[in-house]
């Protein structure tokens, strides 16, 4: 069998520790496994970079090898032992039938597709998988010919255990496999056979597989007339919900959003960090609800400190000496462009002659400005209350060596096996919290940011430690840090205040109603905000089909000005690009075009394109399985979209030397 020793070693030894271990999964045989079989031999070439991933991968034949801690858990659920004889429905591209056969003795697999069987006998026999048997068939009608088995494994879930399969387990077997009732989602079950026609059944908790296709599975839709197909022709649907948008420099615009103006919270979205119709439509709707309906927040996914010299601009207040210009950290341009410019430009004429308590303010919920937030703790602390200062000194000095660099902090943590600056960096912080009134009383205007700026260094010391033991965690925690910054701003502004927020559709979307929740165990602030607040939180997304992006090929690189790929044929976007309809909104809420809510209940492929773009594996590193219509409450579409403009180096002609964005 193939060796475990390779340049993805390291890669495979951090997917058991952190992905597989970490969240419970236990049995030595199945974690040396997962050591030793090479996930990246599984995939396409051109993705080998991704195949350690917490993620689904797409194979051959439009599918999907699974998550590497599903894979696990279902062997481990199924209680594989050495000496068994194990059928897999559904081997796919031949990655969890190679786990197995490191425990079994035996291994039979069937797959549907015969492209996916062919490939996967080759790597059996390439990789030395000789006690592994494959052929191409219906797994929903099991494999009697080899029968009985110790475990039954479905990588597809169907709408109950088919019995024809519960027939082929011997005594004391066990099969795991996905069953719901609709195509979508599923629980994980396992059922043990117990004696003659008796089998106790238990749950593992909800997952997401393709549906399990065959006799005793789901019919093959792909398979039905050309007629019933038409019958279900979705771009009707489409083009009989759509709310055609004016143009995006006409009031109208911003009228069609009305009715969201009663909401608490309303998040806008999109679809790329580097698209001008989103920043542009997102600034219209924002000056509608700040001019109209009382809102007085516009909280962003963009640093603190950075926001803040934003804020002090708008709200005409003098910039902090000595303080550094805004949004110098890459990507640069997400903040820095031509169309955000325009925003900042209008809503500092909008506060221009109103008392502070009338104004809106510009406020950032990100936690990546460790050293910039430290600097301001510092600065706040040296104007009221200099001995604290000096304290505040000595314990941000934990952190001084990785502040320009804190990813190396997160790496120091792992390595040494504690958090080096935890306890420093949050007791500085209840330090500011606990004399808030004496401070308050000092710098009054000033200590909110302050404390902010506090709250921030210790959730990015957090941060950084997470981004070493799985995504997930640092990504919630990241996402819980920009959530309660939301609240704080709310609360500070008082029970009729009002926050309009800016976030990438993968934050404000309800992660529950996505792969990220729903595989990734990811929660987001869209998410947390319909659980706070209900009705009240209005997430809006926004989406396009095709035209040109401003983003970077690595994190770090230089912003370029990319073509946008088409949208895939099986995703959200086609459908609604393949509808032909102008730029339109389309209200996703029960009760409003319920047609076109049940026709995107289900799961489809979105695309969410960040500041890094890579067109040549678009399909893994750009899509995910989502359920719009319950991940929004409303969609924005623009058919064709162009980059955003990064501003130049430099005050652009006419800008005030107070300007923020100038260098």
């Amino acid at each position: 069998m193939a060796p475990s020793g390779s340049r993805y070693s390291r890669e495979r030894e951090r997917m058991v520790e952190r992905q597989i271990a970490a969240r419970g999964v236990d049995d030595e045989d199945v974690l040396e496994a997962m050591r030793n079989v090479p996930r990246e031999e599984f995939v396409a070439e051109s993705l080998r970079e991704f195949a350690y991933e917490d993620s689904p991968l797409p194979i051959e034949a439009g599918q999907t090898i699974s998550q590497p801690y599903i894979v696990a858990l279902m062997i481990e659920a199924a209680a594989i032992a050495p000496g068994d004889r194990v059928l897999e429905i559904g081997a796919g591209s031949g990655y969890a039938a190679a786990v197995m056969a490191q425990i079994a003795r035996r291994v039979y697999a069937i797959e549907r597709q015969p492209e996916l069987g062919r490939v996967a006998r080759e790597r059996f026999e390439r990789l030395g998988y000789d006690n592994i048997e494959l052929k191409v068939g219906d797994g929903t009608r099991g494999w009697p010919d080899a029968a009985p088995f110790d475990a039954i494994l479905a990588a597809a879930g169907g709408p109950e255990v088919p019995d024809v399969l519960l027939e082929q387990l011997a005594p004391g077997g066990r099969l795991v496999m996905p069953v719901g009732r609709n195509r979508e989602s599923q629980s994980l079950v396992v059922v043990r056979k117990t004696g003659d026609r008796r089998f106790e059944q238990t749950e593992l908790g909800a997952v997401r597989f393709v549906p399990l296709i065959g006799e005793h599975g789901w019919q093959d839709l792909t398979a039905r007339a050309p007629a019933a197909r038409r019958n279900e022709d979705i771009g009707v649907v489409i083009r009989d919900a759509a709310e055609a948008l004016p143009a995006l420099d006409s009031p109208e615009f911003g009228a069609l959003f009305d009715r969201f103006g009663d909401a608490r919270v309303v998040l806008l979205g999109e679809a790329s960090h580097g698209t001008s119709e989103f920043y542009r439509a997102r600034a219209a709707i924002t000056r509608r609800l700040v001019e109209h309906h009382g809102f007085d927040i516009v909280a962003v996914e963009a640093d603190w400190p950075d926001a803040a010299s934003i804020d002090r601009y708008v709200r005409h207040r003098p910039a902090l000496a000595g303080a550094p210009k805004a949004f110098q950290r890459f990507p640069t341009w997400m903040w820095r462009n031509t169309d955000v410019q325009a925003f900042v430009e209008w809503l500092r004429g909008y506060n221009t002659g109103k008392p502070k308590a009338q104004q809106a303010g510009f406020y950032g919920l990100d936690l990546y400005s460790l050293n910039s937030s430290i600097r301001a703790v510092l600065d706040y602390l040296d104007r009221v209350d200099p001995e604290a200062a000096t304290v505040a000194r000595q314990r941000y000095g934990c952190l001084t060596p990785w502040s320009k660099e804190p990813a190396a902090y997160g790496h120091m943590a792992l390595t040494s096996g504690f958090a080096l600056c935890e306890k420093a960096v949050v007791d500085t912080l209840q330090s500011l919290l606990d004399r808030h009134v004496e401070y308050a009383r000092a710098d009054g205007e000033n200590f909110l940011d302050a404390a902010q700026n506090a709250r921030l260094v210790a959730n990015a010391e957090a941060y950084y430690r997470a981004m070493y033991y799985g995504s997930a965690e640092s990504w919630n925690l990241r996402d819980t840090h920009m959530f309660d910054t939301l609240k704080l701003l709310l609360a500070a502004g008082g029970q009729k205040s009002r926050a309009v927020v800016w976030a990438h559709n993968s934050h404000i979307g309800d992660a529950r109603r996505t792969e990220m929740g729903q595989v990734r165990g990811e929660l987001n602030i869209g998410q947390l905000c319909r659980q706070e607040w209900g009705a009240d939180a209005v997430p809006i997304g926004f989406g396009t089909h095709g035209g040109t992006v401003a983003a970077a090929s690595d994190w770090d690189a230089p912003m370029q000005v990319m073509p946008v790929n088409p949208s895939l044929p099986d995703s959200c976007e086609r459908q609604f690009h393949d509808a032909g309809v102008v730029p339109s909104l389309f209200d996703l809420r029960p009760g409003q075009r319920d047609a076109l809510r049940e026709r995107f209940e289900g799961s489809r492929l979105e695309r969410y394109i960040g500041v890094v773009y890579r067109p040549d594996t678009e399909r893994w590193s750009h899509y995910a399985d989502s359920e719009l219509s319950r991940q929004f409450d409303a969609w924005v579409w623009f058919d064709q979209t162009r980059a955003v403009t990064a501003l130049a180096e430099g005050h652009a002609q006419g800008m005030p030397e107070t300007y923020p964005f100038g260098v």
